[in-house]
């Protein structure tokens, strides 16, 4: 009988701020740069760029989970298997995943919007002033 850690490997998910999970997997299906590919226990050790796609995980004695992932990088060393990438989503039901991450990009949009209406203010207030220095000066 194998040992338990040779039927499962450890997914850990990686965000820049957080570890947004880790779990027992016994396979995934993820998409890198030249196509998609699936992953069981006793897969040699490799590194690869993960496109952004929805990557499938089986939790050990769970049903199948989705994960959404922007770009990122796996590592599979041993027993462990690393992704880190700048955002994603968990989910157990591909619909509810992909109203997440609808949600998520509309939040991110807000987001980078009201940061280039700050940076247009700053720019506008740092010309204001240095033409009042020159005008003074």
């Amino acid at each position: 009988m194998p040992a338990p850690q040779a039927r499962s490997m450890k997914l850990i998910v990686r965000l820049p701020a957080r570890i947004l999970f880790e779990e027992d997997v016994t396979k995934i299906e993820a998409k890198a740069e030249n196509g998609w590919f699936g992953m069981l226990p006793r897969h040699i050790d490799f590194v690869t760029a993960l496109k952004p796609s929805v990557m499938t995980f089986q939790p050990v004695g769970k049903p199948p989970e989705y994960v959404a992932i922007d770009h990122g990088i796996l590592v599979k060393c041993g027993r462990e298997l690393a992704l880190s990438t700048r955002s994603a989503v968990r989910g157990t039901d591909i619909t509810q995943l992909k109203q997440e991450i609808e949600l998520q990009f509309l939040l991110q949009r807000e987001h980078e919007r009201a940061a280039r209406s700050l940076e247009a203010k700053l720019e506008a207030e740092l010309v204001r002033t240095l033409l009042e220095s020159e005008k003074n000066g």
